[in-house]
Parts: structure tokens; sequence; C-alpha cells
């Protein structure tokens, strides 16, 4: 597993805020609606299987679920997972998360999604 353990407590620590669009993850909430229609274009998101890697707290996954996506998202902190799980909830819109590396997931299931993402993450580990 390739994760950086400072950059994991620094999500961590903010997943609280992951959906206030004057946070720090203000950005993420300006660039989205541009990130989903160049995905949109270019792999048509309806009726597909979709995973979302290094989700956070959601905000791309349940955007490519709204265009009628089945989506999973994963991610390795566990706070920003809950923030995405609740904010599923009250929004009704539904995505499956977990705890999981890419790697280990990519083990348990090879080849399942038609489409996979992997937004604004890379970054962030090693």
């Amino acid at each position: 597993m390739n994760a950086d353990p400072l950059e994991l407590q620094k999500f961590s620590d903010l997943a609280h805020r992951w959906w206030d669009p004057t946070s720090e993850f203000r950005p993420l909430h300006e660039i989205n609606p541009l990130r989903l229609e160049w995905i949109n274009a270019r792999a048509p998101l309806a009726g597909k299987s979709v995973l979302d890697i290094g989700c956070g707290g959601g905000i791309l996954a349940e955007s490519m679920a709204k265009k009628g996506a089945a989506v999973s998202g994963i991610d390795l902190s566990e706070k920003a997972l809950k923030v995405a799980d609740l904010h599923s909830l009250e929004s009704g819109i539904q995505v499956h998360y977990e705890m999981i590396s890419a790697e280990d997931l990519a083990a348990r299931e090879p080849a399942r999604y038609d489409i996979v993402t992997c937004m604004e993450m890379l970054e962030h580990v090693p």
C-alpha cells in the first residue's frame, strides 16, 4: 500500500469541513462541475459501474452518481469516508464507500469497474 501517514492525518483532521464550499476544499467544489463534464464527455457515466479512488468526502462520487452511474468510492481516511457516507444519506444519493487501498481492491475484484477515476489524489502519495 502506498500511503503517506501525514497526508492521511491531514485529511482526517479536515474531514468535517469537506462539504463546506468556503473551506479549504473550496477548489474541489469549484472544479467539480468541470471535471465531471470532462469525465462524462469521454466516458458517459449513465448505467456504468464507476470506482472513485481517493474519494475523500465524496464530492466527485456523488456527482457521478447523479449522472446515473453506480459509484463506489474508496479512501484510506476513515473520517473522510464517514463524512461521505453521512452526506450520501442526507442527500439521498446512493454511493458505496469503503476504506480499502486501490491495490487491495484490485486484488479482490479485478476488472469489476467500467470507469475508474483518481482525481486530485496522486500528489498526496509518496
